[in-house]
């Protein structure tokens, strides 16, 4: 499959889970406090109760970043497998300027997450 569908195939698959449903996945891969933390949220069990089938939802600003770090997830996870996936949300990353990506997502910097997970899913330098 070339690079290309595989982003794609990435986009829709998030888009089209229903919000409690992603949630749920984040918090089983991730856990609650990167699921927080990329909702810019300080209330850690905030992603139990969104995971919830009759739950709250997020905000529309918070389902924006959680819709982009499953994406993510799911980019990095597929190619690299779920450890390195976690390790990739909260380690430095030279393509970001040495942040954490969680902490890009929460500051709504979702372009340049999605392009450094592109990067590094690819072995780029872009």
């Amino acid at each position: 499959m070339p690079p290309n569908d595989v982003y794609t195939e990435t986009h829709e698959r998030s888009t089209r889970l229903d919000i409690h449903e992603l949630v749920r996945q984040l918090v089983g891969h991730l856990g609650p406090t990167l699921v927080a933390t990329s909702a810019n949220v300080s209330d850690r069990k905030l992603p139990y109760r969104w995971a919830k089938a009759d739950g709250t939802e997020p905000r529309v600003d918070s389902q924006r970043r959680l819709q982009a770090a499953h994406r993510v997830w799911s980019l990095i996870s597929d190619a690299e497998g779920d450890n390195v996936a976690r390790a990739w949300f909260i380690g430095a990353n030279p393509r970001l300027g040495e942040e954490a990506p969680v902490f890009c997502l929460r500051d709504d910097r979702i372009q340049d997450v999605l392009a450094a997970a592109k990067a590094f899913v690819e072995g780029t330098d872009d």
